[in-house]
C-alpha cells in the first residue's frame, strides 16, 4: 500500500523522520509542497535540493520503498486533492496531522491517518531554520545525512542571509 505525506520539508527534519518510520509499512509519496518557492527564509530551499534532502534521509533511514515528487502551490483549496493527485503515483492513504489536509482529502474519499507529534515544539522547519540564523546546534534536530547535505550546498550561509534580509 502506497501513503501520500505532504509537506514543505524546509528542511527535512527528525520529526519528519518519525512520521516515516512509524509508517514504513507504507510505501511513501512525498509531496514537496511549495515546490516552486526557494531563496527565502520561510522556504530556503529548492524543490531539488528538498528531493536530494529526503533521499538521504531515507538512505539513513534504510528505507527501499518511497517516492519524491514535487507539486506546486494552486491556492485554490476546493481542488487542492484532485491537482496533487494529477501529480502523484497513486495512493491508498494520507499521513496526515493537518486538519485542512484531512478534511480535503477525506472529501475524496481517502482515509486520512494522524501520527505521533514528535517534539512539535523543536522538530520544525521554522524552528530548525532559525536555530541556523543564530548559530545554535541545529544539527541535532535533523538527521545527520540531512545536515551534512545542508552543509555540503551552502545552506547554512544561505539561511543567514536570508535571515538577515528579512530583517531589513
Amino acid at each position: 500500500m502506497r501513503a501520500l505525506l505532504i509537506g514543505r520539508f524546509q528542511p527535512f527534519h527528525k520529526g519528519h523522520a518519525g512520521m516515516v518510520e512509524e509508517n514504513k509499512k507504507y510505501e511513501i509519496i512525498f509531496a514537496i509542497g511549495s515546490a516552486y518557492e526557494s531563496f527565502s527564509f520561510e522556504n530556503p530551499f529548492t524543490a531539488g535540493e528538498r528531493n536530494e534532502m529526503i533521499c538521504e534521509a531515507m538512505k539513513e533511514l534504510k528505507i527501499k520503498r518511497f517516492h519524491v515528487i514535487p507539486v506546486p502551490d494552486i491556492n485554490r483549496y476546493g481542488i487542492y486533492a484532485k491537482h496533487v493527485m494529477d501529480l502523484v503515483p497513486s495512493f491508498d492513504v494520507v499521513i496526515s496531522n493537518n486538519p485542512l489536509i484531512r478534511q480535503l482529502f477525506e472529501r475524496e474519499g481517502f482515509k486520512v491517518v494522524s501520527t505521533k507529534m514528535y517534539n512539535r515544539r523543536k522538530y520544525q522547519g521554522k524552528v530548525v531554520r532559525r536555530w541556523i540564523a543564530e548559530g545554535r546546534n541545529w544539527e541535532e534536530l535533523v538527521p545527520e545525512s540531512v545536515a551534512a547535505y545542508i552543509k555540503k550546498i551552502g545552506g547554512v550561509e544561505r539561511i543567514k542571509r536570508l535571515a538577515e534580509i528579512e530583517k531589513r
